[in-house]
């Protein structure tokens, strides 16, 4: 991740919001926080692209530290933590779901499913309530 002397010199709001959560592993972890329901080390670790321990440890800390990730105990297992998107991160879902559906459109061996491609499309302010549901509660 970028050094925070490194990060957002330009003003240009690309570099900012790269610099921000544009790393592939960042993305990864939001992706399964925002989609997948995982919500511990354990299971992002598990994930089906095999990121390393040290990067996945370093990118939960980042992301925590940006303020798009919050971190708590498990009230279940007090050795473990969870994990969950703050509002911040949660102001990811527009970008996460147009990057679903331009991978979907351009991507010949997509994974996502049609139903989903179909709610991001027809109803897609239905689905961005949802996922914020998830995580914001008012």
């Amino acid at each position: 991740m970028p050094s925070p002397a490194k990060k957002r010199d330009t003003g240009c709001p690309f570099a900012f919001a790269l610099d921000t959560f544009g790393d592939r592993w960042t993305l990864l972890v939001v992706r399964d926080l925002m989609f997948r329901g995982k919500t511990t080390y354990g299971e992002f670790l598990d994930s089906a692209e095999g990121v390393a321990t040290n990067v996945l440890a370093d990118r939960l800390k980042y992301l925590e530290e940006e303020g798009i990730i919050d971190k708590s105990r498990d009230p279940e297992n007090r050795r473990r933590n969870i994990y969950t998107l703050t509002e911040k991160g949660v102001e990811l879902t527009p970008i996460m779901l147009e990057v679903v559906r331009w991978s979907a459109k351009h991507d010949p061996h997509t994974a996502v499913p049609k139903p989903f491609l179909k709610r991001i499309k027809t109803d897609r302010d239905a689905l961005l309530a949802e996922i914020r549901a998830k995580f914001i509660k008012s």
